[in-house]
């Protein structure tokens, strides 16, 4: 869900700040696909740390997690300078189809 530049779509920055929250690890997937520089996405247990090493197209994925209200405030536990943001997994692990 790419354009020919290599940007996330339109319909994949709705689709991702639309997914639901209960499945966040598939959201998360989904980004990591479109991630740019896959070696600034470090997941270690419950805590996943990424930059956006200053590319735009990372930003916009950035920005359309945060539109998914859910998720941001279920997940995100940091953002620093630079386009650094990690976020605690612990909370969603194994809430994947519960209703």
């Amino acid at each position: 869900m790419l354009d020919d530049d290599g940007y996330p779509t339109e319909e994949a920055l709705k689709r991702i700040a639309d997914w639901p929250w209960r499945d966040a690890l598939g959201m998360l997937a989904f980004v990591r696909d479109l991630w740019r520089y896959p070696n600034f996405w470090t997941q270690e247990g419950g805590r996943l740390s990424v930059s956006t090493g200053g590319w735009s197209g990372n930003e916009l994925l950035i920005a359309a997690m945060q539109r998914n209200i859910g998720f941001w405030k279920l997940c995100w536990h940091q953002s620093t300078r630079g386009g650094h943001y990690t976020f605690d997994l612990s909370r969603v692990r194994g809430m994947e189809g519960e209703g």
